[in-house]
């Protein structure tokens, strides 16, 4: 069981580092493309591409879908819409209040309080986030509240993951998960944007979110939520916004200051929290 646990935190970790890399990826291409359509063409090419590969069959996997689904897209629509007013690393910031939010909803939905353990990894690891990416220059804009929302959605995804996962087969679960997304994004892009179809700026970003995150990224983040719990899932997650920033530094020559080392020491110390008290906490979960 630990090794199979230790695989699992892996599995999170690089789902992580796709989720965390593309920020400068997508700040990019809403530059000049519409936020919803980018989210519409991204999913549903992910979506389609996965249903080629394996189909889903019956009612129970599109229902359990469609609920994940839905809200994959309230997440990446407010946080895609959000990235055309706020920075790569305000969005990888707010963004990271999921960590904060599921346990939180987790212990409301469920009845309980999240074990001192977590709460404890989940204050510290937050606490890292804030650190890591703060600018004292950056004012909260529309972007910024966007932002918020979709960490609340992905909070909400994550713990529904945790109760439907382990229920069907990875490949047509995300499958629908990804074409739902797709399909609630577009009459809202229709409306709002038109829907244009991406140009040779944007197909690249589209190819890379849909392929290599959208469909790598979640198969991973899948499979390790039928064996972890979604609290432990969340905070091993708070290395998104750390691969954000140390993607940005790459491609736009940041560099981290020392507030953001600070932020890296203290998401290093949630994760060693996380593996300290991670097993009670699988060893206890319901199914």
């Amino acid at each position: 069981m630990r090794s199979r646990t230790t695989l699992a935190g892996l599995a999170i970790a690089a789902a992580s580092f796709l989720f965390g890399s593309t920020f400068v990826v997508i700040k990019d291409a809403v530059a000049t493309f519409p936020p919803i359509s980018f989210v519409t063409w991204r999913f549903l090419l992910g979506g389609l591409v996965l249903m080629l590969i394996g189909a889903p069959r019956g009612m129970r996997v599109w229902r359990d879908g469609a609920v994940a689904g839905s809200l994959l897209f309230v997440g990446y629509s407010l946080q895609t819409a959000g990235l055309v007013t706020t920075g790569a690393s305000n969005s990888a910031l707010i963004t990271g209040l999921f960590i904060i939010f599921t346990p939180l909803l987790a212990a409301l939905l469920y009845r309980r309080s999240p074990s001192l353990g977590i709460a404890a990894a989940a204050l510290l690891a937050f606490a890292g986030v804030v650190f890591l990416t703060y600018r004292p220059e950056t004012a909260l804009v529309r972007g910024d509240l966007l932002t918020v929302g979709a960490a609340l959605a992905f909070a909400g995804h994550i713990i529904a993951l945790d109760r439907l996962a382990s229920r069907h087969s990875l490949l047509p679960f995300t499958a629908v998960q990804l074409l739902v997304t797709g399909l609630l994004a577009f009459p809202l892009a229709a409306i709002t944007e038109g829907v244009p179809l991406p140009g040779r700026r944007e197909l690249p970003a589209i190819l890379i979110t849909a392929l290599g995150v959208s469909i790598g990224g979640y198969l991973l983040q899948l499979w390790a939520q039928t064996i972890i719990s979604p609290s432990r899932t969340a905070i091993l997650l708070a290395l998104e916004p750390a691969f954000a920033v140390a993607t940005a530094a790459v491609v736009l020559d940041e560099r981290l200051t020392t507030a953001g080392w600070v932020g890296a020491g203290l998401i290093m110390a949630a994760i060693l929290l996380v593996i300290r008290f991670g097993a009670a906490e699988v060893a206890g979960r319901d199914g």
